[in-house]
């Protein structure tokens, strides 16, 4: 176990809280409203992973972005007549998002509040700075964090500029996080240390290999692990 003072970056949805399978639940009502007549959900699936790929870069992450999201591939897959209320239907099952419980991942606050007691927490999200809060808010979680940072994008700059107005030593500063794309990679290259927390349903776009053996990189099985650690 690492005894120094370290400070421990963590990521929220879907790190410390279920976050993609609210959306999931989202697209599948989609798709059983959309009812395509010969594309299978997995096909409508890729249709919109290629429009939150090119929105993402101009409208960011959230369940209003995925609203938008949706309505563009609707608009784009529908057999027939598009109508106000289809629109407006297609919108409720992303708004609805924002209305789902906090449901903390097993082991997170107890795991939280012990890593508190001897180290300096942060929460580094991305996403809608509103909604994200809110969420923050509600998981009863900040309390236990020294600094909250809500940012558009997590990538390499971000985290260079998190750890320097900060003053996080690299040598000592961990990113925990269940996404390679946004968690591990990007403050691997930053110089930081990370932890993997793999999640069964982390976002697809979120998805990346990483390497099997990296000096700075630490995978566990649950985040109750890192009391072994930290």
């Amino acid at each position: 176990m690492l005894r120094e003072r370290q400070f421990l970056i963590f990521d929220a949805d879907d790190t410390l809280w279920e976050n993609n399978i609210y959306f999931e639940a989202a697209f599948d009502e989609f798709c059983d409203f959309l009812a395509h007549s010969s594309m299978a959900p997995a096909e409508v699936r890729a249709v919109l992973d290629e429009i939150e790929i090119v929105n993402s870069q101009i409208h960011g992450y959230g369940s209003r972005t995925f609203a938008r999201n949706l309505t563009a591939c609707y608009q784009h897959l529908a057999e027939r007549a598009i109508s106000e209320n289809d629109l407006k239907a297609v919108m409720a099952f992303a708004h609805a998002i924002l209305e789902r419980p906090i449901e903390l991942l097993e082991g997170v606050e107890e795991t939280i509040g012990e890593l508190a007691g001897r180290h300096a927490l942060t929460i580094f999200t991305k996403g809608d700075p509103e909604e994200q809060q809110l969420k923050i808010d509600r998981s009863g979680l900040g309390r236990f964090f020294e600094h909250t940072e809500i940012v558009r994008e997590k990538n390499e700059p971000a985290y260079r500029k998190l750890t320097g107005e900060r003053g996080f030593p690299p040598d000592t500063t961990w990113m925990i996080g269940n996404s390679p794309k946004s968690d591990i990679w990007p403050a691997l290259t930053a110089g930081l240390n990370a932890v993997y927390v793999p999640h069964a349903r982390t976002w697809k776009l979120e998805r990346s290999d990483l390497p099997e053996d990296h000096p700075r990189l630490k995978t566990v099985a649950t985040i109750r692990e890192l009391t072994e650690i930290f």
